[in-house]
This record gives C-alpha cells, structure tokens and sequence, in this order.
C-alpha cells in the first residue's frame, strides 16, 4: 500500500467511564503494553509515521507516554463524541496531502497490520467515498447497528441506543466495528453539517453515513464476520478477555517457530519479546518489554523478566526476577535470584539463591551462591563472593563503586564499604567490614578480637 494514499486518525480522547480509572483508557495495559500501543503497531506498517492521534481526558499521561508522537497528538478540551473528534482532528487530515483518512478507534488492541492493509486495499479498489469496517460477533452488545436496504447497499448506522426496531427494522445482527476511511475531500463538506439530535447529546461519525447516503456518495461496508479482534474495550472484563486472546495467540506463534512452552497456558510474553526456536519456558512465568532469550536458554516457572537479555545455554532457575539485565552464557541465576538494572553476568558466572545485583558485572565464572548484595559493582572474573556478603556502596548522598580483581576469595558475611578495590586473588577473612584497599594476594581482615567469658549458673 503507498503510503501517500491514506493517513490514520486515533481516537483516543474519551476517560472509558466503565473501566472505573483514573488514567485514559487507552493507557490500560495487555501482556505489558497499551491499548494504544497495539493500535499504533497495526497501523505503522501501512501507513508509516502519517498517524494523528485525538487527546482529551488526561491528555498528558497520553502525551507522556508517547513522546515519539508529540508533534501528533490533537486536543479534544471537550468530549462532545466521535464526530466532534474528527471535527478536531480534521485540519490537521486536510493538511496531510493524502487522499483518504482512515479512522481508528484507540481501545481496539487485537486489530492486526492484515486487516488494516487489507481494508485499504479494498477501498483503494472500490473507490469508495465513505467505507467502514462490520463485524458480525454473537453479542451485539453497544456496538451501532449497521443497516442495509433490500439490495444490500448501506443506508445508515444506529447507535444501539437510539435503535428502533419499528423504524429501522429487524436487527440484522451486522454492527459497526468503527473503523472508517474517509474520501477527504468529498467528506470535507459533510463534517459542518454534523448534529447531536440523539440520546447522548453527542455528535456522531456514524451520522456521517446517512449523510453520505442522502447525497448519492458512494458508501460501503467491509464485512469482517464474527472476528473480536475490531472490537473495542470498555470494561476490565473486556480487557481481561483481550490480554488473553492476545497471549494465546503469542503462545501459538511461539510454539509453531520451535520454542518450548511448559504449562503453555501460564506463560506470559509480552509483544516486543524475542525468543530464539530452541529456548525452552516452564509457565507461570512473564516476560515482558524488549527481551530477548537465546536458543538453548531456560527459564523456569514463577520468573519475571523485563527488558533483559539471556544468552543461549543460561538457566534461569524459579521465582528469579531480571529487569534490565544481561545474562551471559552457561551462567546460572537462582533460585529466587534478582538482577536489577545494569546487572551483567560474563560466561559462567552465577547469581544464586537470595542475591542481587544491581549496576554490576560479575567477571567469566564468578560467583554469588547466596545472600548477597552487589551494588555498583566490578567483580573480577573466577571470584568467590561468600554468603551474607554486601557491597556498601550508598553514603546517604552518592554511590561509590567496588572493585574485585581476578581471583579473589571474598569470605561469608563481609561488608565492602566503597570505593573500596580487592585485588587479584585477595582473600578476605569472614565477617570483616573492609574500608580500606586490599593488594593483590593479600588477607584483608577486619574484626574485633573474640573475648569468651565464662558463665556461672547457680543451681536452684
């Protein structure tokens, strides 16, 4: 499809009262992205970077968390409905320099790029003046009722409020999906004469059709059948019932390229994931973000992992949370390890039960086993890090870095006050709080003098 052909306006100014939220609807999330995350990524293969976006309710959390598009967004002060919107909208459309204008509703995140293209495709064919998609689901629900005359040709949509059934007819089932492409300059002159004579006081898309109707333009409806993905949320319920369609069919997808999915049902990967054919993933477990997992990795259940990177032959074992992390090869994390951002793992290191990272690299087969914290850190590669360990790495104004050479043996329940540097093959006797620098091959001890005392007990 040439992109000079169309542009899109989204709309995505209403508050969604039924979601009971206090941010836009189109902010709420599905595996880790937004409704309007999902619409913009349909949308970006046909038509490019020619995206407006109507704002209104809390227009800055919008704004915000699409920075990207700043220069695109259009306020909508008032929610007055959705031809009000594309009131709004429309210089910015008449100044596009394409010829039709494809509106898109923000809250339909299972609409896939194919359908898009494809409707453009059929416009483009047709030459349609006024074209929108329907859907034909099992519950009509509020969707607006499309109605057609005795040859099949479209004379209106009623919004289901407004439906009668002794003026329109028999309800034929076939709803508007709310997907429209406008001739712009044909529907230029139809935009004025738009009224809010309804219901709801608001001003409707959908009345442009009887509009165009009424002129002899040439309107049409592309069928979609029974297919939820055009339809938009407007409850949790709904929205809960979307993720799941969604996660579904990225479990299939992913299981078809040759990934392994145990307790397929309970795995959660969110859309900018990568995972490599051959990496295997034991559910519950989400991943979220813009991660990727190599051939040969494994992850086990109950794990979180946002925006990390693990490398073929790693394991990442139970209930393990990675954010922002890299994992190396043959390296091992948990259980119940947590590597928080800048966490670095080389080849072979391991991360064990109850110990963070945090802005770290551990060096090829170093080691944590267990109750650690590593704070902006360098540990140097074949280091031994022993339990109860902690870099002290926080004055209460600034963080300082430790430095751990190759080699070294860093003995149980020590405390690392940087900036402090241990050097290569350095030991450090248990239970010391080490402040000042250790040279290569040296012992660093630092703890008060055992005293026992003996006890006398008095017997009664």
């Amino acid at each position: 499809m040439n992109k000079s052909f169309a542009c899109a306006l989204v709309l995505a100014g209403g508050k969604g009262t039924r979601m009971h939220s206090d941010s836009p609807k189109v902010l709420k999330t599905l595996l880790g992205e937004s409704m309007l995350y999902y619409v913009y990524k349909a949308l970006k293969p046909a038509l490019g970077e020619d995206v407006f976006t109507i704002v209104g309710f809390e227009s800055g959390q919008v704004e915000k968390a699409f920075p990207a598009m700043k220069d695109r967004f259009v306020l909508q002060e008032e929610q007055l409905g959705t031809g009000h919107a594309l009131q709004m909208g429309w210089g910015r459309i008449m100044d596009a320099g394409v010829e039709y204008c494809l509106v898109v509703n923000g809250d339909t995140p299972l609409i896939q790029e194919q359908v898009i293209s494809d409707f453009l495709a059929a416009v483009k064919e047709e030459g349609s003046d006024l074209s929108f998609m329907s859907i034909t689901p099992d519950d009509p629900a509020s969707f607006g009722r499309v109605i057609r005359d005795k040859d099949g040709h479209v004379t209106a949509i009623v919004e289901a409020k407004d439906y009668d059934e002794g003026v329109h007819g028999p309800v034929s089932g076939e709803v508007n999906a709310g997907i429209y492409c406008l001739k712009i300059t044909v529907v230029d002159s139809l935009l004025s004469k738009l009224n809010n004579n309804n219901n709801s006081g608001e001003y409707y898309i959908t009345d442009l059709v009887d509009l165009a109707v009424e002129c002899g333009m040439n309107v049409t409806a592309v069928n979609a059948g029974n297919s939820i993905d055009l339809m938009g949320i407007n409850s949790p319920f709904e929205l809960a019932q979307a993720e799941n369609a969604l996660r579904l069919r990225t479990s299939e997808r992913l299981l078809k390229s040759g990934v392994t999915l145990h307790s397929w049902e309970s795995v959660v990967v969110g859309p900018g994931v990568e995972i490599e054919p051959g990496a295997e993933i034991f559910g519950p477990c989400e991943i979220y973000g813009r991660s990727k997992i190599e051939r040969g990795a494994v992850v086990e259940s109950h794990c979180r992992i946002v925006d990390s990177f693990v490398s073929g032959g790693a394991l990442i074992k139970a209930y393990s949370h990675l954010e922002e992390a890299q994992v190396g090869p043959e390296c091992m994390v948990g259980p119940y390890g947590r590597l928080r951002p800048g966490a670095v793992l080389e080849e072979g290191s391991k991360v064990g039960n109850f110990v963070e990272v945090k802005k770290a690299v551990l060096g090829k087969g170093a080691k944590a086993s267990h109750l650690t914290y590593l704070g902006d850190s360098e540990i140097g590669a074949g280091t031994n890090i022993g339990a109860g360990t902690i870099t002290c790495n926080y004055d209460g104004v600034n963080k300082h870095k430790t430095v751990i050479g190759e080699g070294a043996f860093i003995g149980s329940n020590t405390a690392l006050v940087a900036p402090v540097t241990i050097g290569k093959g350095a030991l450090i006797g248990a239970g010391s709080t080490i402040t000042k620098n250790v040279k290569d091959g040296d012992l660093g001890v630092a703890r008060g003098k055992q005293v026992n005392i003996s006890r006398t007990f008095k017997k009664s």
